[in-house]
């Protein structure tokens, strides 16, 4: 499956993300768009929302927290990631599981 969410670049993969902070869980929900829709159950304060984002893909893609930052969206819904040193199609296996196919 080709994932819109999803780019391979020299430093590893991007993932294009749309956050739903104060979710009643923290889960993966699905694609919206192009982006891949997380619900997180921090608030977006004082940047808790990122860092629970940034754990949450860290623990679900099994990547230490240190390989998982966000490049773009500090302050907005939607974020840019960058898994570093991640091979593009690991990471479309561990996506397609995360949505069930």
């Amino acid at each position: 499956m080709n994932l819109p969410c999803l780019r391979q670049t020299d430093a590893g993969v991007e993932v294009f993300l749309y956050i739903q902070p104060r979710a009643s869980r923290n889960k993966v929900v699905g694609l919206q768009g192009e982006e891949l829709k997380v619900a997180l159950t921090a608030p977006p304060v004082d940047g808790a929302a990122n860092k629970a984002c940034c754990l949450f893909i860290a623990k679900l893609s099994s990547l230490p927290r240190s390989c998982v930052r966000i490049i773009s969206g500090e302050t907005s819904r939607h974020k840019r990631l960058l898994l570093e040193d991640a091979d593009i199609l690991e990471v479309t296996r561990l996506v397609e599981g995360w949505l069930g196919g």
